[in-house]
């Protein structure tokens, strides 16, 4: 029964795109483009953040069981997927620069370090960022696109019906059907884009609330090694 169903929407849903204009289409071609361009982005960011958050679990663990400072390239090559490694390589190189050694026993400029982690934490927000406008842009663009589809489609609908001279309902409604199912596609795009650019914005502040808290510690154990 279900199966007969579906086979029968989907039966409708063909002939009404087969009847419907070529503005309407064209309306249809980018709805689709945009709707597969942030799936596939939907789909690379959750595979960056779920690796991004195993891998940061781990380099965390790794980095507190250490009672010294730990090598950045190892860990680099350890976890490569979290952002708060690239961090901390900024921190140490920073720290050999200044003594030759993570863990020098003068005084290290903290400070310098504490700088070179902030701009290094800037630039791997900048890449979590990376086409996340593109969601906000569909998720915004493609109901009001979706919309101009319906609206000409309408238009349509009823110059014809003026042209035929016949005022019912049954001369009119296959062509607003037609005209709807470009509102349909601009929704069908719009929702998933909004929901997973809302996702994903948690996603990165939560990682930038990590990567500050990661500085202030390892800037505080530095200092500790330092003194």
């Amino acid at each position: 029964m279900a199966t007969a169903t579906l086979w029968a929407l989907q039966s409708d849903l063909t002939r009404l795109l087969m009847q419907t204009g070529w503005v309407a289409r064209i309306v249809l071609l980018i709805l689709v483009g945009f709707s597969i361009f942030s799936w596939a982005i939907i789909y690379r960011k959750y595979t960056l953040f779920r690796r991004a958050r195993e891998h940061t679990e781990k380099f965390l663990e790794a980095f507190r069981g250490a009672e010294r400072l730990p090598e950045a390239k190892p860990l680099a090559s350890a976890f490569p997927a979290s952002p708060l490694v690239t961090v901390y390589a900024a921190g140490v190189k920073e720290l050999e620069d200044q003594g030759g050694s993570t863990n020098p026993r003068g005084r290290a400029n903290t400070n310098a370090a504490a700088i070179a982690m902030q701009l290094a934490s800037s630039a791997e927000l900048t890449r979590l960022e990376h086409r996340m406008s593109f969601l906000a842009t569909t998720g915004s663009v493609t109901p009001f696109i979706g919309l101009f589809g319906t609206v000409w489609g309408v238009m349509g609908a009823f110059m014809g019906l003026g042209e035929a001279g016949a005022a019912t309902l049954r001369a009119v409604a296959p062509g607003i059907a037609e005209a709807l199912i470009a509102t349909a596609a601009g929704l069908f795009a719009a929702i998933p884009a909004v929901i997973a650019y809302n996702h994903f914005l948690h996603q990165i502040r939560e990682f930038a609330t990590r990567m500050d808290n990661f500085v202030m510690e390892c800037i505080a154990r530095a200092e500790k090694l330092s003194s």
